[in-house]
């Protein structure tokens, strides 16, 4: 079998450079692709192999006569060369796709970093469309454009991947982009089996691109995966028997078909994406942080001066005039930046659709996801920190509330279970729902649950709420038996501690044999937080905002001391345990006297208390800042931040606060 791998170099380094450079191919860049085709077409005729040089001759012509001078036409004539290699390779080899074989590999790393890190982007955005489409198509497999779609995207990592000399992530893009030009061109079907060894190409892509970020940012440089297992996966993927008999010939160019028309409707949409693109600029996140710590900065040192003394004696109302417009210019400049941290939950939501997919199949059931409010934006560290939370409840749904498709036509179900995941904004925070149809939480079965390990007493009889959060109890679990998915009692609590750890509430609402529902209440940012500032002897605290119930000053018949419970304020019929914050934090108050104090209802995970202090100074948005490694551990406190008189601020961690005064 003749060697192509020249052809493949040359191709690929081409089609990057091009799309990269966003320029016209150089004419001798393309007499030379032109003249190997011609070299390859007559060692062909040579040995007898006539349709691989008649491919060969017909590529060698459309080499040097296709059109370059636009984006769409650059893609457009790259595609077609890239089909007719791929053609003329199963020419050469049969129905075997030939890849090109690859010399010893050299580390990228000691190639130019910065576009080594352009590469890892750009792949990682194409290997989150591939994951996308996938699970479209899978949902319609008549859709078309899927295909193309990730067709295009294997191919491009494909030619970054030979760019940069990276020869098992092409080797695998290479396969599995052969594989996906079967499916193109109706020579094999889309089925789930088929899907599955796609998706395991995008992962050990993922994978490889994820060990080069890691050695890019300076960690230990690790060996890839070796390829061959997963390449003899896709290999037999390709040998379903719905291949058509092999054509003849095949002209330069690809017919006039239907599916042409759509390939070339996909690239038109593809061009006016890139079009779009092009409005954006990608920013390292370590420089983004900077800026916004920098701005941050700022605002503290406009407020510090727009409140000094000095100034503010001066009554002088152009000078105030000149101050307004700066406080107004950084208050907008805050806000613009913070928006900089803004991403969409959508690419967290396909992670989660991607999840419940392999699940379903796992455990031999059927189910759909279903998305609103994709589009809504939250800080990217929320973001991040979100994944654990939604891979727990997204588990626990197919696990503990989809039933299997007996069951469900059993009750009258449709066979697929349904996942919605909802996120949408309310008055400052986002509101995230995880809901599904399944059989929903068994109230009595958790309560017995609880009466056996202690957590409910004989004979009470919590409410619905009280009840379901129970599961989030550590170790807790009514499953029957532990499966891989679940089952340990672990997950839930997991869940409970990232979404406090985010300031956030959550909440569960269900409906036995109809479904159940998460509710998650998380801020937009853990940059800012509202705020109550209060006062303790000469200190400042400020007590997050999301967490107060409500605020009063006691009479002396509210307070009383319970046996084995301590001090106690009478709220709205109910005992509340009272948690003095000069004791806690060592601090001289201004009094002692409850009465002459004021105190505040603090909510925190699933304790409400009465917190002690002497006054309110009002109301404040602050920015949190760290206390450094030396500082970060503090019982009670969150993190700091600068006041507008210059004076620093405890932010309170009242989960904190409780456990170090209890």
């Amino acid at each position: 079998m003749l060697n192509t791998e020249t052809l493949h170099r040359q191709i690929d380094d081409l089609l990057t450079r091009s799309m990269l450079e966003d320029a016209r191919p150089a004419p001798e860049t393309l007499a030379e692709l032109s003249r190997a085709f011609s070299v390859v077409g007559e060692q062909a005729h040579a040995r007898g192999q006539e349709r691989a040089a008649g491919i060969a001759e017909a590529m060698a012509q459309a080499a040097s006569t296709a059109a370059w001078n636009s984006t769409e036409e650059r893609r457009q004539s790259g595609e077609t060369i890239t089909e007719g290699l791929a053609e003329l390779d199963r020419a050469l080899a049969g129905d075997a796709c030939a890849a090109p074989v690859s010399e010893p590999a050299v580390n990228p790393l000691a190639r130019d970093p910065e576009l080594l890190n352009d590469v890892i982007l750009e792949s990682g955005e194409h290997l989150a469309s591939i994951e996308n489409e996938l699970l479209n198509l899978e949902r319609d497999p008549r859709n078309r454009e899927a295909i193309h779609s990730v067709f295009r995207s294997f191919h491009t990592i494909k030619g970054l991947a030979g760019f940069l000399e990276l020869a098992e992530i092409q080797r695998v893009a290479h396969q599995t982009e052969s594989l996906l030009d079967e499916a193109r061109n109706a020579r094999l079907t889309v089925t789930p089996a088929v899907t599955d060894v796609i998706l395991a190409a995008k992962d050990y892509l993922e994978d490889a691109f994820r060990q080069l970020a890691n050695a890019l940012a300076g960690g230990a440089e690790q060996p890839f995966r070796d390829p061959a297992p997963l390449i003899d996966r896709i290999r037999l993927a390709g040998e379903a028997p719905l291949a058509a008999p092999a054509e003849e010939a095949r002209p330069a160019a690809p017919p006039e078909t239907a599916e042409a028309e759509d390939g070339r409707a996909g690239d038109a949409a593809g061009a006016s994406a890139r079009q779009a693109e092009s409005k954006t600029v990608k920013v390292d996140t370590t420089k983004l942080d900077y800026l916004l710590e920098t701005i941050g900065e700022l605002v503290i040192a406009q407020s510090q001066v727009r409140h000094d003394p000095s100034l503010t004696a001066i009554e002088n109302p152009r000078l105030q005039r000149k101050l307004a417009q700066l406080a107004r210019t950084t208050t907008e400049l805050q806000k613009t930046s913070m928006a900089m941290r803004m991403v969409p939950i959508a690419q967290l939501f396909r992670r989660m659709a991607r999840l419940a997919r392999d699940l379903s199949r796992k455990a031999g059931k059927e189910s759909e996801v279903e998305f609103s409010g994709e589009d809504t934006e939250l800080d990217r560290s929320i973001v991040e920190e979100l994944a654990d939370p939604l891979v727990h409840m997204v588990r626990n749904s197919l696990d503990h509330g989809i039933e299997p498709p007996e069951e469900r036509r059993a009750k009258g179900k449709p066979t697929a279970g349904r996942i919605w995941l909802r996120a949408s904004h309310q008055a400052g925070h986002i509101l995230i729902e995880v809901a599904d149809d399944g059989r929903g939480i068994d109230r009595e079965r958790v309560l017995a649950k609880a009466r056996e390990r202690g957590l409910v007493a004989e004979g009470a009889q919590p409410g619905d709420s009280e009840t379901f959060n129970l599961i989030f109890e550590p170790g807790f679990s009514t499953a029957e038996r532990v499966t891989d998915i679940s089952g340990r009692g672990v997950g839930m609590d997991v869940v409970r501690k990232q979404i406090q750890k985010l300031r956030g509430r959550i909440e569960v609402q269900s409906k036995l044999g109809s479904g159940t529902t998460f509710l998650l209440k998380l801020p937009l940012t853990l940059a800012i937080v509202d705020g109550l500032v209060i006062a303790v002897g000469r200190e400042r605290y400020i007590v997050p905002l999301f967490a107060v119930r409500e605020t009063f000053r006691p009479t002396a018949e509210m307070i009383s001391t319970v046996l084995e419970r301590g001090e106690v304020a009478l709220v709205r019929g109910q005992l509340l345990p009272v948690v003095r914050l000069y004791r806690r934090f060592g601090v001289e108050p201004r009094t002692k006297d409850p009465t002459q104090s004021v105190f505040i209802v603090a909510e925190s995970s699933d304790r409400v208390y009465c917190l002690m202090v002497d006054d309110f100074i009002g109301k404040q948005e602050v920015v949190i800042r760290s206390l450094g490694e030396t500082m970060k551990n503090i019982p009670g406190v969150a993190g700091g931040a600068i006041l507008g008189d210059g004076r620093v601020g405890l932010v309170l961690d009242l989960d904190g606060v409780w456990e170090a005064s209890a």
